[in-house]
């Protein structure tokens, strides 16, 4: 998946959590980011890492994006992948 690929379903998911005030709320309290940080930070690559780490922490999140994006559910770990930074972690 490229990149840009990546951060357009990444805002998405964005444009998802917000909309749905439980996991608006989830998400604030979780990444740390105050309401008004997400107009004017949303494109920046922590950001969507954390959009994306925020729904692959629980599968009813992946489910629930997915199915309302008419995405598979394995795609949301592709998606971290390309973005930046995204790469897999080995602590081997």
């Amino acid at each position: 998946m490229r990149r840009d690929e990546a951060e357009t379903v990444a805002l998405k998911a964005l444009g998802w959590i917000v909309g749905a005030e439980d996991q608006r709320d989830g998400f604030l309290s979780v990444s740390g980011l105050a309401p008004e940080d997400l107009l004017w930070r949303a494109g920046e690559p922590e950001v969507l890492l954390a959009v994306m780490d925020f729904l692959l922490a629980e599968d009813r999140r992946v489910i629930a994006f997915c199915d309302a994006a008419g995405l598979r559910y394995d795609t949301l770990v592709t998606i971290r992948a390309a973005l930046p930074g995204g790469e897999e972690v080995h602590w081997t």
